[in-house]
């Protein structure tokens, strides 16, 4: 079990779907049409030319240029093959995800380890697996979409900021950005993580010291008193309460129990280490700041943030996206969030401070309805093609009655509510707070309502989401799976034709 073995099974479905959907649908489908003639081009050496309806940066293509060329000695050898531009056929550059893919699930595997190190390696494996299954990534696993390979990179800048290696990972963040610009949102995030990890790990040194030097001073000796000083010390490491005066020196600052603090508390206190680490804290996270900078001089130089189609990528004031994938998310995981025992435990926490909670609650209500009434947007985008499954959820429910929308509004809240308690048992508040602020800048401003642009936010949910028993697990893989086998058999055989009628764009079984 482990990596190899996560690689294997998921290979055994990728290899065989990928066959098929190659034989099937040989041309290229939706925004197919774009990327791909694209990357044909980088092909032939062709780096000037620049279709302009595509909006994101060219990364997937040199991904795909630099993986054809890894292969093309090898095939020019067995198959004849005499340029380059003959492996850039649309199967070939669709297996750039397919290989991708692949490395995406070890990712989430070592993820899984890195952030639940008791888990286990069958335990790990399995999981890992089911959350390859999700269906907006394995579903683009088999076409030449950005999604997957920008997942990947995400996670593998994730990974590296929790091994520490900071430096490789705001590599992996560059290249992300590469793949989709929001990704920028993502670097920052996971670097305000990793520094929050950071100075906590060096406070809790400081900590550890100055408990040593103060049993020394004290006349103690800490070697024949170890047994009783290092559980000591590891309960305060955890959060547990500890005398103020016994800590407070000229070089450490009070440390406050965080298991029993508020989220304004934990923002104080993490503003006093980071102001009292500010110069080690700089210059281990420049590179991840130097990111940001590049990104930034970047979207200057070129006008804004969108690369193509400018006029119907306009940023917008679209609250409600946000609201979606709270929905959204706690659906794909609806064993751990839409079951009695959840709704019970969230009236149970509402029940602890009933006039805070009662007036926060209100308060999300009241907010959120404004949102769906003066921010709901409908895209030109998604009224023009119903080949996807956002088109039939605004038309047929959000849109069914003119309540419809005002309806959801407690849904949105109930969703939102057990997703940001479920992290919060797993991160610190300050952790769910910019997981929600992430969110907030990378799909408010976004006017399509679009899922895949849920993946990666909906990946950094599922991986610090202690979900720990088996069943729901084995419900949520069963679940995934029958939406794949159903989209991909619609995809596959009751496909999509244009409808010829005067006045009618749109597209008939």
């Amino acid at each position: 079990m482990g990596r190899m073995a996560v690689a294997a099974i998921v290979s055994l479905w990728i290899v065989p779907v990928s066959l098929t959907v190659n034989r099937i649908v040989p041309d290229p489908y939706m925004d197919e049409i774009f990327h791909i003639p694209q990357a044909q081009r980088y092909c032939r050496g062709d780096f000037k030319t620049w279709d302009p309806m595509i909006t994101t940066p060219p990364g997937l293509y040199y991904l795909s240029l630099a993986y054809v060329a890894s292969l093309f000695p090898g095939m020019w050898f067995a198959k004849g093959i005499q340029s380059l531009p003959e492996l850039c056929s649309t199967s070939f550059l669709r297996s750039t995800n397919a290989v991708m893919a692949v490395v995406c699930s070890v990712l989430v595997y070592d993820l899984l380890i890195s952030l639940s190190p008791s888990l286990g390696e069958k335990k790990a494996t399995f999981y890992a697996v089911l959350i390859a299954l999700y269906p907006l990534h394995w579903f683009f696993t088999f076409l030449y979409y950005t999604d997957v390979a920008s997942l990947t990179a995400v996670l593998a800048m994730y990974l590296a900021s929790l091994k520490k290696r900071f430096l490789i990972s705001a590599m992996f963040g560059a290249i992300a950005t590469l793949f989709r610009q929001t990704n920028v949102v993502w670097v920052a995030f996971v670097a305000a993580s990793a520094a929050i990890s950071y100075v906590e790990d060096l406070c809790g040194k400081d900590r550890v010291n100055l408990m040593y030097k103060k049993l020394k001073i004290d006349g103690k000796d800490v070697n024949k008193n170890s047994s009783a000083v290092v559980p000591t010390l590891r309960k305060r490491r955890m959060g547990a309460s500890t005398n103020p005066s016994q800590l407070t020196n000229s070089k450490v600052i009070r440390f406050l129990p965080l298991n029993d603090s508020g989220l304004i508390n934990e923002i104080v206190e993490l503003t006093l280490k980071l102001w009292r680490l500010k110069w080690k804290v700089l210059v281990t996270f420049f590179p991840y700041l130097l990111v940001l900078l590049v990104f930034g001089a970047l979207v200057v130089l070129n006008g804004g943030i969108v690369l193509g189609a400018k006029e119907d990528h306009v940023v917008s004031l679209h609250f409600p996206q946000f609201m979606y994938f709270g929905l959204a998310a706690a659906a794909a995981l609806a064993p751990a969030h839409f079951t009695l025992g959840q709704a019970s435990t969230l009236w149970q926490s509402v029940r602890r401070n009933k006039i805070g909670n009662f007036v926060n609650l209100l308060a999300s209500l009241v907010l959120c309805m404004i949102f769906v009434h003066f921010f709901s947007i409908a895209h030109p985008y998604l009224l023009a093609d119903n080949r996807h499954y956002t088109f039939y959820i605004w038309r047929k429910l959000i849109q069914a009655h003119r309540s419809m929308k005002y309806l959801l509004v407690p849904v949105y809240v109930y969703s939102w509510f057990s997703v940001t308690t479920a992290l919060g048992k797993a991160q610190k508040k300050v952790w769910v707070l910019l997981f929600c602020l992430a969110n907030a800048l990378v799909l408010i401003p976004t006017p399509l309502i679009e899922f895949r642009y849920y993946t990666i936010p909906f990946y950094f949910l599922i991986l610090n989401s202690k979900i720990e028993e088996n069943i729901k697990w084995i419900v949520i893989g069963i679940l995934y799976a029958s939406v794949n086998i159903i989209t991909m058999l619609i995809f596959l055989y009751r496909p999509f034709q244009w409808d010829h009628q005067p006045g009618i764009q749109r597209f008939i079984w």
